[in-house]
């Protein structure tokens, strides 16, 4: 079994070829879910999946309009997608690689190659995104843009002030650590400014009001300090 940590979005009207690929896919360490139309992937928060299995012969609308809504949004834009489908014709392949999807499987297919090819895909997509993003710390839709100091929730630009920038840089940067009051002062005020405890606590308050629904991840650990738990 492999220690993946991926999450992965499978889109089928089939029950028994999600429940299969559920079942296949968390077995191999992958975190999954599923949607039985492309309605219902709509619900879901999408930003938070690295890679989406989407069937195209659905419903009212099919994969193929997925995937095009998907790569018209900013927010989904990255999120590489794979299509499981019974149309097979050099055309119907053609059609989703043209519409940005990373690989084409045609059904039936066996679970071995499918695995093999999420893994590939998978391996491509991470290897882009640490180049690319070598200067982005992120957790779903909360991203620091270290090169511009920007940060963002959820698609949208929110003023940081300096300090606010730095702790969430410091946190984020190092999710699950756990910071005392003292190692955040020493990070990031100067060394010649006398910083109080509670300094620290006031722009963490300003900045979880700031970070809308991730304010629940950054969190206080009573007696320690403090944590982006995610």
């Amino acid at each position: 079994m492999e220690n993946q940590k991926n999450k992965i979005l499978v889109v089928d009207d089939e029950s028994d070829i999600r429940e299969i690929l559920k079942f296949n896919l968390e077995t191999y360490g992958y975190l999954t879910d599923t949607a039985s139309s492309a309605e219902e992937a709509l619900t879901k928060p999408l930003s938070s999946f690295d890679l989406i299995l989407l069937d195209v012969m659905m419903g009212e609308m099919s994969g193929f309009d997925l995937a095009e809504k998907l790569k018209k949004d900013p927010a989904t834009a990255q999120i590489p997608i794979i299509f499981l489908t019974a149309l097979s014709t050099e055309n119907d392949t053609v059609e989703g690689l043209n519409l940005g999807a990373d690989d084409y499987i045609p059904k039936p297919f066996s679970i071995r190659e499918l695995t093999a090819r999420v893994r590939a895909v998978l391996r491509r997509t991470d290897n882009q995104t640490q180049t690319k993003d070598a200067h982005i710390i992120q957790y779903e839709g909360l991203k620091v843009d270290l090169d511009r100091k920007i940060v963002y929730v959820d698609n949208q630009e929110v003023a940081f002030t300096k300090t606010e920038f730095e702790l969430l840089t410091t946190l984020l940067g190092e999710k699950g650590r756990v910071f005392s009051r003292q190692e955040l002062i020493s990070r990031i005020w100067p060394k010649d400014v006398l910083v109080l405890d509670r300094t620290v606590d006031v722009n963490i308050t300003r900045m979880r009001k700031k970070i809308g629904r991730y304010a629940q991840y950054l969190q206080t650990r009573l007696g320690y300090g403090y944590t982006f738990n995610a």
